[in-house]
């Protein structure tokens, strides 16, 4: 009997389709996932609505939207819940061998065989981090292993170049950088420094003296650019190992990232479109018809359907999500499609909201540390950059975005049996209080001081992983 088709994820944290040259952007930031792209297909409109890490991956790895994980929060208590099966158990169940390599830790890695670890945190000697080298050198090994094994496999990889801490090792951290970051005359890093809960961590990985928010925007692009030429080594050993015509091969992200943008600095949190947009391409000779884009609206959860599908494995899972295949093929059978969509965030700030082509609304469920309204509105069509809150201007639109939110929300509890997720977890934060009463609450209460602090937040006791 021929064994299964593999799978390789690239899970990248942290990584916002519009810094990536096959999305568009006008540095050329990934040249080889560009030339990856003509050979499969990619999502112009891909989402990942329930932001950050830990419901970002949740939703990837289980098929579940929000209400379907019951995971909404970064610091989320306890394992993920036994209603969910996650994608690398269902395809151990099948027989295939599962690696993860990087995510070890967080209840949403829950299922797979093999954990590795990599450093894809704090700089070294040079004060850098090679963060994509030091994945692939534990990367490629595993990768050889598992070609070389009877079973098909899984593996998942878990890049960290765009997340906080930039750290591109040379020449990639001035590639798209040739000024003074440390000009005394610039005063765009000046709100970020009087920012308590984030300027010590952050200004710990600047250079001394830092003055230039231009110069933070070319290490993220840096690391991105500097990663795609690592993910190169990835390819390179697929097709040299003879099992390209086999392997689905997917490249996509947890969720975005804020630059100097919306007061947020260089994190994702925020609703805004930088933390929801990431980047969708698959990969598959044969199955997957070469070089094609699909415009229409896909999102996170619907990427484990899709793998199953595309590997003809069958499972009992009513998914949240849908099967791409159907968009794919939209040419010769007309889909429903997906106009309107529930958003959430607990990561510094707890907020949900709903999004639609025209209209972002973001509501506060408890006060944020930034001092911003309950209440956001944008026009995303006249607005992008969503720059002006039009919600005291626009008091209808307001009621008819909160009305089809609350209706959503209902609907899905009502399918779950379970409440809200956004409702019930109140203490995201991680301190022993409830919601915070005032802005000025949580702005002492919340902070992160360095690089391990960081890594700490995402991560829990390892040995009952």
């Amino acid at each position: 009997m021929k064994k299964k088709a593999n799978v390789i994820l690239f899970g990248i944290d942290s990584l916002r389709r519009d810094r990536m040259s096959s999305y568009g952007y006008d540095r050329l930031t990934t040249p080889h996932i560009d030339k990856f792209a003509k050979g499969g297909i990619l999502f112009e409109n891909h989402f990942s609505p329930s932001i950050p890490t830990t419901p970002g991956y949740a939703s990837m790895l289980t098929g579940m939207d929000c209400f379907g994980t019951d995971v909404v929060a970064l610091r989320h208590k306890g394992p993920l819940g036994d209603h969910v099966r996650t994608l690398p158990e269902v395809l151990s169940e099948n027989g295939y061998n599962t690696t993860c390599v990087g995510f070890t830790g967080n209840p949403s890695s829950r299922g797979f065989q093999k954990y590795i670890d990599y450093e894809g945190w704090g700089p070294d000697e040079t004060s850098r981090c090679p963060k994509a080298e030091n994945l692939n050198n534990v990367a490629i090994p595993e990768l050889k292993r598992l070609a070389g094994e009877d079973k098909p496999f899984f593996l998942f990889l878990r890049h960290m170049d765009p997340h906080s801490p930039y750290l591109p090792p040379k020449p990639y951290e001035r590639i798209f950088y040739d000024g003074n970051e440390c000009d005394p005359n610039n005063d765009s890093l000046n709100k970020l420094k009087e920012f308590k809960p984030f300027a010590d961590y952050i200004t710990s990985w600047l250079p001394e003296g830092c003055t230039d928010s231009e110069y933070v925007d070319a290490q993220y692009d840096g690391a991105i650019a500097y990663m795609d030429a690592c993910i190169q080594n990835i390819f390179t050993t697929v097709e040299a190992l003879g099992i390209e015509e086999e392997t689905l091969i997917i490249v996509t992200s947890d969720h975005g990232e804020t630059l100097n943008e919306h007061e947020c600095y260089y994190d994702h949190h925020g609703l805004y479109e930088n933390t929801l947009i990431v980047p969708l391409i698959m990969k598959f000779p044969g199955k997957l018809p070469a070089g094609k884009r699909i415009s229409s609206v896909s999102l996170i959860k619907d990427i484990m359907p899709t793998v199953l599908e595309l590997l003809a494995i069958e499972s009992d899972i009513s998914f949240d999500g849908r099967n791409l295949i159907e968009l794919i093929n939209k040419d010769r059978k007309p889909v429903s499609q997906v106009s309107e969509f529930y958003i959430t965030e607990c990561t510094w700030m707890r907020k949900h909201g709903w999004r639609t082509p025209e209209w972002k609304l973001i509501c506060s469920l408890e006060p944020d540390f930034h001092f911003k309204p309950e209440i956001e509105l944008y026009n995303l069509i006249k607005d992008p950059e969503e720059l002006t809150n039009l919600a005291d201007e626009e008091p209808e639109i307001v009621n008819m975005l909160i009305g089809r939110m609350n209706k959503y929300i209902a609907k899905r509890e009502a399918e779950t049996g379970r409440t809200n997720p956004m409702y019930t977890n109140v203490s995201w934060h991680g301190r022993d209080h409830g919601p915070f009463k005032t802005s000025q609450e949580a702005y002492d209460s919340l902070y992160i001081g360095s690089i391990s602090t960081a890594q700490q937040l995402q991560e829990k006791d390892k040995e009952k992983v």
